[in-house]
């Protein structure tokens, strides 16, 4: 019993100690669950909502919630990690945009995707991006899909 009490105020120490460290950050498995129903009553017109969660200069992370397809996209200078957290949806990396268009400084966006790899993404799945990799997220009709997004600048 005292050893387990030692455990217990030995991990409760360290925790508070993790909270002190400069850039520290720590998102619940429940946390990020949430966003679900936060984001759904603030979907746009393209059928997206997002939630920045923090900046660190060369990276960034967020949540976003679907509801329906995305653009097609490409960031010539961004890594993107994609951590889905509710729901599916299919991702198709590569191949071509369809009717690019230049909306920033080293980012593109499209109405679709020409050839590329399609994959479903669920829960769990951990997705790299690699910069200037054309990739889009479809979400089917009447389904949704929550995912935690990390942008890395190279």
């Amino acid at each position: 019993m005292k050893q387990t009490l030692a455990i217990v105020i030995g991990l409760a120490g360290m925790a508070a100690i993790a909270a002190d460290v400069p850039g520290y950050v720590y998102w619940s498995s429940g946390s990020l669950k949430s966003y679900e129903k936060k984001l759904a009553p603030k979907i746009d017109a393209n059928k997206v909502a997002t939630q920045p969660l923090g900046n660190w200069g060369n990276h960034l992370a967020m949540i976003a919630h679907r509801e329906g397809d995305g653009e097609a996209e490409l960031h010539a200078k961004v890594v993107d990690f994609f951590l889905p957290q509710g729901g599916e949806a299919t991702l198709i990396v590569g191949g071509t945009i369809v009717e690019p268009r230049d909306t920033g400084p080293g980012e593109v966006r499209g109405k679709a995707i020409l050839g590329g790899t399609k994959q479903k993404i669920v829960a769990g799945d951990v997705i790299r991006i690699p910069q200037n990799t054309p990739h889009q997220v479809l979400v089917e009709q009447g389904k949704q899909f929550t995912y935690f997004v990390i942008k890395v600048n190279q």
